[in-house]
């Protein structure tokens, strides 16, 4: 059973405003079938020194098709449109796998 998984690191400039792409963010998420795992916690980086994240932000999609049509959704442009002068993002999709429960 293969998941896609989306991971971004996010620096905020302004966390009042992205406070509002976050509640808009959401439930589009969550209508194309998208979870939160991972918003923001601390993390370590373990080994290494090319990766520094600044918030890292995990979601995982049932499938890649799923995960690009709520990225490329009016609706999520629309929400999209509150984030961008207010925070850098970069958003890596990748395929996983989950085990079957």
């Amino acid at each position: 059973m293969a998941s896609y998984y989306l991971i971004i690191d996010v620096r905020v400039d302004d966390p009042d405003e992205y406070k509002k792409y976050m509640a808009g963010a959401k439930p589009l998420v969550e209508r194309f079938g998208g979870k939160y795992l991972v918003r923001g916690g601390d993390f370590e980086v373990l080994e290494g020194d090319y990766f520094q994240p600044r918030r890292l932000v995990v979601l995982r999609f049932p499938s890649k098709q799923a995960c690009e049509s709520f990225h490329q959704s009016p609706e999520y442009q629309q929400v999209r449109e509150i984030r961008l002068p207010v925070s850098d993002m970069v958003a890596v999709g990748v395929e996983g796998y989950e085990e079957p429960a």
